[in-house]
């Protein structure tokens, strides 16, 4: 059975987002493994407190994820 984990940091996905990773993801493993992995696939959301994650030597929080996001979609 497949487990896969995806961290995040907390407060960046609402539920509806979260719950369409969870989806996609069960959607991936079984495009390579067949629908038997629907039952047997596990997807967890860790949510990562704000300040305990960085990049590039800078801790980042929610708004620091949602203002990169804005510049890439512009």
């Amino acid at each position: 059975m497949p487990l896969v984990t995806i961290d995040v940091i907390e407060d960046v996905f609402t539920p509806s987002q979260k719950q369409d990773l969870i989806e996609r993801v069960t959607e991936a493993m079984i495009s390579v493994e067949g629908e038997a992995m629907r039952d047997v696939t596990w997807v967890r959301i860790q949510e990562i407190r704000q300040g305990d994650w960085g990049i590039g030597g800078r801790t980042l929080t929610a708004a620091d994820v949602h203002t990169m996001a804005a510049a890439k979609s512009a």
